[in-house]
């Protein structure tokens, strides 16, 4: 299979988190997010469980009540990015900024996804058989959400669209869990808010030359 990886590498490195540039105007139609979530579940799980469930959430009463579970939630976050936003400048302080401005408009997303994953983390003891340690556990389950969650980052930017995810609500997980009639055996892995993005024009982030970050054999010895 011959992809072309000009296209390939651009949706890799060009797919942000989007917060400003959310288009709260226009409406997401389900085909186009079905279609997303279609591929999103092409990923990867653990042991092949295909755990992933999926809640779509569009009434406004519901996404007024996630947006005030976020806020409270995120309240200490949130207050320090909205101060920081004042006088915090470069690629950290646009952010704080991007982060202040999600939290004042999350209810007005025309569509809000909350990924979830079959089991609970607090449901394996730190004793348990076969190695299932809580780190091995939370590994082997938040593994088998993420990858799907970004495969579906990824077709929705191919599609115009564009979201960041979020995980302050999290905090009050069980208030959305009881808002949204999600049943305790389910974890939620974050809450996507979903629309199209002003422009298409995003661009690679600055990061750090991955010869600096990347180790060979031992954690003492740096690639380069």
């Amino acid at each position: 299979m011959n992809f072309d990886l000009t296209q390939t590498d651009a949706l890799l490195s060009t797919t942000r988190a989007v917060r400003k540039r959310l288009d709260f105007d226009r409406d997401v139609p389900d085909d186009v997010l079905l279609e997303c979530l279609q591929l999103a579940v092409q990923a990867p799980t653990g042991s092949n469980n295909q755990g992933w469930r999926w809640m779509v959430i569009r009434d406004q009463e519901t996404k007024n009540g996630l947006a005030d579970i976020y806020r409270r939630a995120g309240g200490d976050y949130l207050a320090g990015a909205a101060d920081a936003a004042g006088h915090v400048e470069g690629q950290m302080g646009r952010v704080m900024t991007s982060a202040a401005y999600l939290a004042e408009n999350l209810e007005r997303s025309p569509v809000m996804v909350i990924p979830m994953i079959i089991g609970r983390l607090d449901a394996v003891p730190d004793d348990a058989p076969g190695g299932a340690s809580i780190t091995n556990a939370a590994a082997g389950l938040m593994g088998s959400i993420l990858p799907a969650v970004w495969s579906f980052q990824l077709a929705l930017r191919s599609r115009g669209l564009g979201t960041c995810l979020t995980t302050l609500h999290l905090g009050l997980e069980q208030e959305a869990a009881d808002l949204l009639g999600i049943p305790p055996h389910m974890t939620q892995a974050g809450l996507l808010p979903v629309a199209y993005t002003k422009g298409t024009d995003f661009k690679a982030a600055g990061r750090p030359p991955v010869e600096e970050i990347t180790y060979l054999d031992t954690y003492k010895n740096p690639i380069r």
